[in-house]
């Protein structure tokens, strides 16, 4: 895209502003086209249904970005119960949607971990010790005064396939 717009900025200094418009818009077709195809919805039962206006996760062709999960349960759609239940819950849900767009838990690259109170920390890290090998996951850890649902924990992240 980089490529194009250099391009289109070397077109605008020998071209009509009206030939310049009529290429411009074309221009924006493709890229608006392309767009349209690298950007493909993720979506799985095997975790909880959005609760508002986004997908799970979108595949742009090289990369996928996962949506925040919080701990609930995909079949009945409850929080679970217990702090580290709910840590492993979120991470379920995360490996659901990984499974669905055909990565492992392996191929995130970047976690961000809100948590509503930062002392069970050292209870994600336990769990994270288990379920990712090295080179862990880029990963922030932010206490936030509340999550959706009142729940512990919610992680997002970014995923670059191999």
């Amino acid at each position: 895209m980089a490529i194009l717009i250099r391009k289109l900025r070397k077109l605008k200094n020998i071209l009509s502003v009206q030939e310049f418009m009529t290429r411009n818009e074309r221009s924006k077709t493709y890229i608006n086209y392309w767009r349209r195809i690298m950007k493909n919805k993720i979506e799985t039962e095997s975790a909880p249904k959005a609760l508002g206006n986004y997908s799970q996760a979108i595949d742009t062709g090289n990369t996928i970005y996962l949506s925040g999960q919080v701990p609930l349960d995909p079949n009945t759609m409850e929080l679970v119960e217990g702090d580290e239940e709910q840590i492993r819950q979120v991470f379920k849900n995360i490996q659901a949607v990984c499974d669905a767009a055909g990565v492992s838990l392996d191929d995130i690259v970047k976690l961000n971990v809100y948590l509503s109170d930062l002392s069970v920390f050292a209870k994600v890290n336990d769990v994270m010790k288990e379920l990712f090998t090295e080179p862990y996951p880029a990963r922030a850890a932010i206490q936030v005064a509340k999550l959706p649902l009142d729940s512990l924990i919610e992680v997002e992240g970014i995923i670059v396939k191999k």
